[in-house]
């Protein structure tokens, strides 16, 4: 085979053991040598490089997913102990950690909408490496609106609440 292509044993054991992978030269005499084209010759590594690139991103979505779970928990424990400890300077950390955590939130945000997914059901699918069927998606797109509104009320009363604290400690 080495000799069909022009190149050495070791070039051909290298990318049999996916240490490298071959040049345009050497894709159109294998493509020559075995009668199929280049399409069929180089689809499967194309195929396989979408499997691992989605990996990567499933992989990149569950650490983004925990990181803004601890940032969240901070968010929410952290205002009145830096406020008390640091006054101005504490509230000063604190929106910087929130600042943080709207970027991880943005993150999560671009994930969702590349895969189209919005409801916890979906998101729980997405996380198992599962998706939805056509009717189960369809169910979770009519509860968007509602869960939207919701989220929308929590995140101002959390709003309410913590602008209440900072007030009682700055007293």
């Amino acid at each position: 085979m080495a000799d069909l292509i022009f190149v050495s044993r070791q070039t051909i054991s290298n990318w049999e053991n996916d240490r490298n992978y071959p040049d345009i030269k050497s894709l159109v005499l294998l493509s020559e040598v075995f009668h199929v084209s280049m399409d069929q010759l180089i689809k499967g590594d194309v195929e396989k490089m979408k499997i691992e690139i989605d990996a990567q991103e499933y992989a990149q979505f569950r650490r983004d997913s925990a990181i803004l779970t601890v940032l969240f928990l901070l968010l929410l424990i952290a205002p009145v102990p830096l406020v008390r400890a640091w006054r101005w300077g504490g509230l000063a950390v604190y929106v910087v950690l929130f600042g943080i955590t709207l970027y991880v939130a943005g993150r999560i945000e671009r994930y969702k909408k590349k895969y189209d997914i919005q409801t916890y059901k979906e998101i729980v699918a997405f996380s198992n490496g599962q998706s939805l069927d056509e009717i189960e998606k369809a169910r979770e797109s009519g509860k968007r609106p509602y869960q939207k509104a919701l989220l929308a009320a929590a995140a101002g009363a959390l709003v309410v609440i913590v602008a209440l604290l900072m007030d009682m400690i700055l007293r």
